[in-house]
């Protein structure tokens, strides 16, 4: 790894938070290190009690940053999951870049249900140029009612993105045999697109060399969250 690249994944880690009072795991006798790593695997008693957590700080400083781009197109999508035999609905916001912007779950698969998720994303994230989505209905009345109903792409294959982006998450369902509660459903919904989101560096269109710099930097990023 070059000097430069050094310096910036340094760069990063010393751009996070430090531990202004108490650190939070001065309550457990495993070490802070393990726990990170925990959290990142998402191993299910140390995702609930530390996941919200570094997902909500992840996504501050995803969101701050992002602030100042352009936010070109979101592809829009929702998917089933069965609570304890119910079917529930998750609504999600993916760039075109393919990071996961928000996730909202929901009983209903209707306007209203697109609406609330919708000004959750609008309000956090901005106003993108254009929405792609399905052919669901629930989604063009939710935009009309915010005045963005001719910004809205419908074409066949064009929400590939957002299928593509359910592939890790119905992964992870599978390993965790799935949810019992709403609120643990939105939980882990919420953390694992910020794990995902900070360590997705795309291989595919990466050199060796880039890719090993950025994961680097990543987990430089990810070890001093919440450092003393």
């Amino acid at each position: 790894m070059s000097e430069e690249l050094r310096l910036k994944a340094a760069g990063r880690a010393e751009s996070l938070p430090r531990c202004s009072g108490p650190p939070p795991f001065r309550y457990f006798k495993t070490g802070p290190e393990i726990i990170r790593l925990a959290v990142m695997l998402y191993v299910r008693f140390w995702g609930l009690r530390f996941g919200p957590m570094f997902a909500a700080e992840t996504r501050r400083k995803r969101v701050d940053g992002m602030r100042g781009c352009r936010h070109w197109r979101w592809h829009l999508d929702e998917m089933y999951v069965k609570i304890n035999g119910e079917m529930h609905y998750l609504w999600r916001a993916v760039d075109h870049e393919g990071e996961v912007l928000e996730s909202l779950v929901t009983k209903t698969r209707d306007r209203n249900a697109a609406l609330k998720f919708l000004r959750k994303s609008l309000k956090r994230h901005g106003r993108p140029e254009t929405f792609v989505t399905d052919r669901l209905r629930a989604h063009g009345a939710a935009l009309k009612d915010l005045g963005r109903g001719d910004n809205r792409d419908t074409g066949r294959w064009a929400n590939n993105r957002a299928e593509n982006s359910h592939l890790p998450f119905r992964r992870r369902e599978r390993e965790m045999q799935r949810f019992r509660r709403m609120r643990s459903l939105q939980m882990f919904a919420s953390v694992h697109a910020s794990v995902c989101n900070h360590f997705n560096q795309e291989r595919a269109l990466s050199t060796r060399e880039n890719y090993k710099a950025a994961r680097a930097a990543a987990l430089a990023e990810w070890r001093n969250l919440y450092a003393a």
